[in-house]
């Protein structure tokens, strides 16, 4: 897909997002039901309330620079609360949390080290690393095409004060190849430069080469291919996704493994399958609790992209949890298992699990 037809498709899907909210807003659908989502399944009144409020509590708590202030903060940080309020379903130009928006897509572009296309700078600095550079790559793909560049920097000042979403992420995407390029299995760690890998940050930086191809950015099949063999490799027999070997692994690398295959279109691969089977049964078991967030963000796409069924199943629970640990503010709280990703990740992260129930961010399509 040349990138003009990706800009027009994603135009087209936005439209029709925000005709689909238009229509659940509606005061007599709103007094008569909750709010629908495309496949005509109701999404549940308190995961619309959470989410709701999460969002509120995000767009109060940005700092005037765009970014997400606290020990985990980074455009990548950034951009997993800018991907909570795409997924609101909420006018990205015009609506409620356009301004927040825009403010979050200036700070990730202005983090972008322009000669190498590195979310971050120097990746010396102690807030950046590829993780940063994936969830960030994501978050620009989610916003390309969405969110009207001719906008972008119109609080300062107007067209060719900073970067289009469409250049920086193009700068982004070839970093993230030519780094494949020099690691021996075609995978990434946490510099552009390493020789390792691990399938947790490579999960990160090939969810935002999927989506910035899925949004018209052109990314070497060869770069996709070789990652998706790499994720094969490091699956065990009984379908779990080892973290830096084969074998091993955790709810959250089995997630991503999982997820990774099915966006890229490989379910047909034997090691999808057995890592479906993996969460499936993970899910009905009870899940790791070392990153709780971070695991609820990947296992709940995985799921939905491998079994509709047992992701509803598995969302129920994950709407109790979650609501048990909502706050008055909108934020939440780690809750008595522990938490992971400091204050607006680890919020982010849950919420972005929910919004699977709206469809509204094209990486959440089947």
């Amino acid at each position: 897909m040349n990138r003009s037809m990706g800009m027009l498709n994603r135009a087209l899907k936005i439209a029709v997002r925000l005709a689909a909210v238009a229509v659940v807003a509606a005061p007599v659908a709103a007094a008569a039901q909750a709010p629908s989502i495309r496949s005509g399944d109701p999404v549940p009144r308190d995961v619309r309330e959470i989410y709701d409020a999460g969002c509120r509590y995000l767009a109060r708590t940005q700092d005037p620079s765009g970014t997400w202030k606290d020990s985990q903060e980074g455009p990548g940080v950034t951009g997993m609360a800018m991907m909570v309020l795409l997924a609101s379903g909420e006018d990205p130009n015009h609506g409620a949390y356009a301004t927040n928006v825009r403010r979050a897509l200036r700070s990730i572009i202005r983090s972008q080290d322009p000669s190498t296309g590195f979310y971050g700078g120097n990746a010396g600095m102690g807030h950046s690393s590829m993780y940063q550079h994936g969830f960030a790559m994501l978050a620009m793909a989610e916003a390309y095409g969405t969110v009207d560049d001719r906008r972008l920097w119109s609080e300062e000042g107007g067209e060719g004060k900073g970067m289009s979403t469409g250049n920086s992420l193009e700068l982004a995407v070839k970093l993230a190849v030519t780094s494949a390029k020099k690691n021996p299995v075609g995978a990434w760690r946490y510099s552009p430069d390493a020789t390792d890998h691990d399938t947790s940050v490579s999960g990160a930086i090939l969810m935002g080469l999927l989506g910035a191809r899925n949004a018209g950015i052109e990314v070497p099949d060869e770069t996709i291919d070789r990652a998706i063999d790499y994720f094969a490799s490091m699956a065990a027999p009984d379908g779990r996704i080892g973290y830096a070997s084969p074998g091993g692994g955790s709810d959250a690398t089995t997630s991503i493994g999982t997820l990774v295959m099915a966006i890229a279109r490989r379910k047909d691969m034997p090691q999808f399958s057995k890592a479906a089977d993996a969460i499936k049964q993970s899910s009905r078991d009870g899940m790791d609790r070392g990153y709780p967030n971070y695991t609820r963000y990947y296992r709940a796409q995985a799921l939905f992209q491998a079994d509709v069924d047992a992701w509803k199943e598995w969302n129920s629970q994950l709407v109790r949890e979650i609501k048990a640990q909502r706050r008055p503010d909108g934020g939440l709280v780690a809750g008595v298992n522990g938490g992971d990703g400091g204050e607006f990740a680890g919020t982010s992260l849950s919420l972005l699990a929910l919004a699977v129930n709206f469809r509204f961010l094209p990486i959440y399509e089947r």
